[in-house]
């Protein structure tokens, strides 16, 4: 009968579960109050589309990030946020994580190689958007993503490679007519695909849309391919009518997939309280979570900005919340309770 594999422990004061830039602003955070933070990012994966470094690891150029006039590539981002996570003595550790025990602390976490002791978590995991799985559409260099595709019209929409052009939506509900509203102010055109002969979107977004002289609308459609060169970029859609079977191409110089986003939370199913889409709740008045010590920053928790800039925010705001925890400070739970730490142990009813 074969052994078991003897797996390593390791004991953290703070543990950060991602390392875009919520996670690694977490740590430069953590790192310089002397907490000595692991950062734990998933291995690079083209069939799940995880890197470590997030999102900006599969993004081109971002304009938005203060402090970079002429724009930076998203990879050197966040290439520079993790030397100055590593500078102020942050430990990284690539790996899945198989199993998370929140029950009591310190909490458990379990990799294929290592248990893992943590005083306190703070979870930057991210969202992941949602993609519709046709060729052309997968991320440089198989397909046009970052060259043409995007999942974010507020994060791109901006770029030269837009302006003035017609661009493609996809979707019909309120990220995709929130998104192609955005467009409007830089494309030439902004015509909306969707499968369906009326959106789901709110009415008053509706009503915004329709009277937009830049919006179109083409009806039970169907994108089937995204069409294009990895020199020029995207160059247009392949179109199927829904009703007829009849299809076309589409010119157009960009496309925006615009069918929502799914938080990376199913590692935490049952122990943390999530929306009715899974993301993680916090305090309106930090990063806490409903479990003592476990706190939560950046895209998992946050369905509306979904921005670099945001997501580095709540990243300080969880380690400083973790920061305060260890130091058995009074801080407010999503309750609206307070909850001072008592040595090990947490006063006020909050597991219920």
């Amino acid at each position: 009968m074969p052994q078991s594999k003897i797996k390593e422990t390791l004991h953290k004061d703070v543990v950060i579960i991602g390392s875009g830039p919520a996670g690694l602003t977490a740590a430069i955070y953590a790192a310089r109050a002397n907490l000595s933070p692991l950062v734990i990012d998933a291995p690079a994966d083209a069939e799940k589309q995880t890197a470590p470094g997030g999102q900006l690891m599969i993004t081109t150029e971002v304009e938005n990030y203060p402090g970079f006039a002429e724009g930076i590539q998203g990879p050197d981002l966040m290439i520079e946020f993790r030397k100055q996570a590593e500078r102020f003595g942050t430990d990284f550790l690539e790996a899945w994580i198989t199993e998370v025990e929140l029950q009591e602390r310190p909490f458990t976490l379990h990799t294929f190689d290592h248990i893992i002791k943590a005083s306190t978590l703070i979870i930057a995991s991210g969202a992941s958007a949602k993609w519709l799985g046709i060729p052309g559409e997968a991320k440089v260099p198989e397909g046009l993503g970052g060259n043409g595709v995007s999942a974010c019209a507020t994060c791109d929409g901006p770029l030269p490679a837009f302006r003035n052009k017609v661009l493609v939506v996809v979707g019909g509900g309120d990220t995709a007519i929130e998104e192609a509203t955005f467009l409007t102010r830089y494309a030439e055109r902004v015509f909306v695909v969707h499968r369906r002969d009326k959106l789901r979107a709110s009415k008053i977004m509706q009503d915004k849309a329709f009277k937009n002289e830049k919006l179109e609308f083409i009806w039970d459609t169907s994108v089937e391919e995204i069409l294009g060169t990895s020199d020029e970029g995207v160059n247009g859609v392949r179109l199927r009518n829904l009703k007829t079977g009849a299809e076309s191409v589409f010119p157009c110089a960009g496309v925006f997939i615009a069918i929502g986003h799914k938080p990376n939370t199913d590692l935490f199913k049952g122990q943390i309280d999530t929306d009715s889409v899974g993301y993680i709740k916090t305090s309106g008045h930090s990063t806490a979570t409903n479990i003592p010590g476990v706190f939560a920053c950046g895209d998992v928790q946050d369905s509306v900005y979904r921005q670099a800039v945001t997501a580095a925010g709540t990243g300080c705001m969880a380690a400083l919340d973790a920061e305060r925890f260890l130091d058995h400070q009074p801080m407010e739970m999503p309750t609206g309770e307070q909850v001072t730490i008592e040595g090990e142990r947490v006063s006020a009813n909050l597991r219920s």
